[in-house]
């Protein structure tokens, strides 16, 4: 008897379907993931990468406010006699 009725009622009640909002949330999620693992492809130590990363923008920084302080002793900087 189970069985006619199971094919008797509709297949919305089984498979619910997730609102827009929902969905777009776990689309969001699932982006942000596969753009971390690609960030980490073929890094043996990712924190060490950060650092140097920081590092660099930091010296980048540093160089930018000295051109615009009008630092003329910047290093590096050739001079021809």
């Amino acid at each position: 008897m189970g069985i006619i009725l199971s094919c008797c009622k509709s297949a919305d009640d089984d498979l619910l379907t997730p609102d827009a909002e929902t969905r777009r949330k776990l689309q969001a999620e699932a982006a942000e993931k596969r753009t971390r693992q690609a960030e980490n492809r073929g890094i043996k130590d990712p924190a060490r990468v950060q650092r140097l990363q920081k590092k660099a923008e930091e010296l980048e920084r540093r160089e930018q406010e000295a051109m615009r302080s009008g630092n003329t002793n910047a290093p590096l900087r050739w001079q021809m006699n």
